[in-house]
């Protein structure tokens, strides 16, 4: 009595499994209710669907995952989805350095209100040279610096 029991069960659970859907058969009916979104990719092993590649945004990650559990034989989802990120500017403003003849009119206006200092622009160097009062060296580097030149040459002599 006890084996034909053991037996029977046995059977039974072996028809169980044999009945459940394979692996291959899941992810074949997952990529047919895929078809339209090639970016989405499904693996399936012992019933666990693994879902990667690139979602719109969280609601289309959302549905995928709701879609991938609905079908038969999906125990459960472990979806990996990234979202794609919008082209995000960087942290801080691009450095725009300008050409010589555009960076030497700049640096002449900033310079003239100087007296005694001279500037040259070369390659986007500003060489600074003459003499200038302590505290108004500060404000004069300050400017120049604002005009985005590759490099500031101080050669100025403080009185």
């Amino acid at each position: 009595m006890k084996i034909r029991s053991i037996l029977l069960g046995t059977g039974l659970a072996i028809s169980l499994i044999a009945c459940a859907p394979k692996d291959a058969e899941i992810e074949k009916a997952i990529s047919e209710k895929l078809s339209d979104t090639p970016e989405i990719q499904v693996t399936v092993h012992e019933g666990v669907a693994t879902i990667t590649g690139t979602c719109d945004d969280e609601n289309f990650k959302k549905n995928i995952e709701k879609s991938v559990r609905a079908t038969k034989g999906v125990k459960s989802v472990v979806n990996t989805c990234e979202i794609k990120r919008a082209n995000q500017e960087p942290a801080a403003a691009t450095v725009v350095i300008n050409s010589d003849t555009d960076l030497d009119k700049a640096v002449s206006k900033v310079v003239d209100a100087y007296d005694g200092v001279s500037a040259t622009v070369v390659g986007g160097v500003v060489t600074l040279s003459g003499e200038i009062a302590k505290d108004r060296l500060q404000p004069l580097i300050q400017s120049i610096q604002e005009l985005h030149p590759k490099k500031v040459d101080n050669k100025l002599t403080i009185k």
